[in-house]
């Protein structure tokens, strides 16, 4: 007899990887049938952890979307019995939704309404009512299938206050009157814009962590590249969707050399480049290539073709810069930028000169966006090594060591700054 669990080892797929996946697909499907973002995406939060649960002791569902579906909608069930706007809710839902769209998808239908739903997600949950850190955080929750807990602690905040973070932006939704569909053009192309800044924020932050004792966190990379993905196959024909997901994977496959064994930061320059990894390189350069090739340029397929270049070197001294600068004066035309005008700055430095480069650094010193970030001062450092002022060089170094939170990155700048105070130090008489 069938129990409807399936207690074999699943070897191709965790039982988290398989939550993350079908929790999306969930959630579209009871804010299609119901409406109500909000109360869905508690419901099945409630069914994800049921799940994380069940599952590892029970076994995994044969149909694990179906039983998720189940129980988000017995949740849903639960709440509005107690609440005293049952019926009218009813009343609503039915007036208001088809019957065949009460009905869970057949076979044939499945996979549609599946890639529909999440990208219809992506574009609410990008709501232009929400601010950025809130899209961020209900980005990773709703389509992610992250729990509140595992974002805060990726942003390093406590529980409560990401929670009451996803919470204003779910109210946010809410209040808006948004429905659940794809936006009409010119909003669509206006929202897939602000998905594809969060999904690179996304990313950033998984690469490189603002703050905190290690130098990146591999989950946040690895969603946003899982997340992108889908938007790619979804709108394969959009080249900064498929230049975003070449910059990811081209800036991931160095992951594993931007430490050492203790965690120490090891910069771009002094990586073991035989140690990157060749797979997500090679689809990279191939996907950037392809775009470029019939898609106008975008800041993304820009930051993506220069990754190919990195990639493409077999070390610094061998990059080809001239063509990297001019790849940076273009984005700087087309999307300007300050974080853009500092790596183009370093160059400049690498075709012109050292003073050159700090030329154009000291623009951005008026530049009220970044006026005092420890990355202009990094960056500073850097580029007076190299013309020859070790002094100078070190002050800047622990200038930018003294801006940072990130304790990895704060180590590696007191270093310098150490190892530039020892070349500095006069011979003993």
């Amino acid at each position: 007899m069938s129990t409807g669990w399936d207690v074999s080892t699943r070897t191709d797929e965790s039982i988290e990887d398989l939550l993350r996946r079908c929790a999306p697909q969930v959630l579209g499907l009871l804010i299609r049938r119901h409406g109500q973002f909000d109360a869905c995406e508690d419901a099945v939060q409630d069914a994800l952890l049921a799940a994380a649960v069940q599952w590892p002791e029970q076994g995994v569902p044969s149909d694990p979307r179906a039983w998720l579906l189940t129980v988000a909608g017995r949740r849903l069930t639960d709440q509005w019995r107690s609440d005293s706007a049952r019926r009218r809710r009813e009343d609503a839902v039915a007036a208001q939704v088809p019957a065949h769209e009460m009905v869970l998808p057949g076979p044939g239908d499945e996979r549609a309404a599946q890639d529909d739903d999440t990208l219809t997600l992506l574009f609410l949950c990008c709501h232009p009512a929400v601010s950025e850190p809130a899209q961020v955080a209900l980005t990773l929750r709703a389509v992610g299938g992250l729990r509140t807990a595992e974002i805060a602690h990726a942003f390093l905040v406590p529980e409560a206050t990401m929670a009451q973070r996803i919470s204003r932006a779910k109210q946010r939704i809410k209040v808006s009157g948004a429905g659940f569909g794809l936006p009409p053009e010119p909003e669509r192309s206006d929202r897939l814009r602000v998905v594809l800044h969060v999904l690179y924020l996304i990313f950033n932050e998984g690469y490189t962590a603002t703050s905190g004792p290690e130098l990146a966190r591999s989950g946040l990379t690895d969603e946003a590249i899982r997340l992108t993905r889908q938007v790619h196959r979804l709108l394969p024909d959009d080249g900064e969707v498929a230049g975003l997901l070449a910059l990811m994977l081209l800036t991931d496959a160095r992951r594993t050399t931007r430490t050492t064994a203790d965690g120490a930061m090891v910069p771009l320059a002094e990586q073991d480049r035989g140690r990157w990894d060749r797979k997500l390189l090679e689809e990279g350069v191939a996907l950037i290539s392809a775009t470029l090739a019939r898609s106008s340029l975008g800041a993304y397929q820009l930051q993506a073709a220069i990754a190919a270049v990195h990639a493409e070197a077999r070390s610094t001294q061998e990059t080809d810069w001239r063509q990297i600068l001019i790849l940076y004066k273009i984005l700087d035309r087309i999307s300007p930028n300050p974080m853009a005008t500092l790596n183009r700055a370093v160059a400049t430095a690498m075709v012109e000169g050292p003073q050159a480069g700090l030329d154009l650094l000291a623009t951005l010193d008026a530049d009220r966006r970044v006026a005092g970030h420890y990355r202009i001062d990094a960056v500073r450092g850097h580029l007076l090594e190299l013309g020859g002022d070790p002094a100078a060089a070190r002050s800047s170094y622990q200038a930018a060591a003294r801006g940072t939170i990130s304790r990895p990155e704060q180590r590696y700048l007191e270093a310098q700054a150490a190892r530039l105070r020892a070349t500095d130090d006069p011979e003993p008489g």
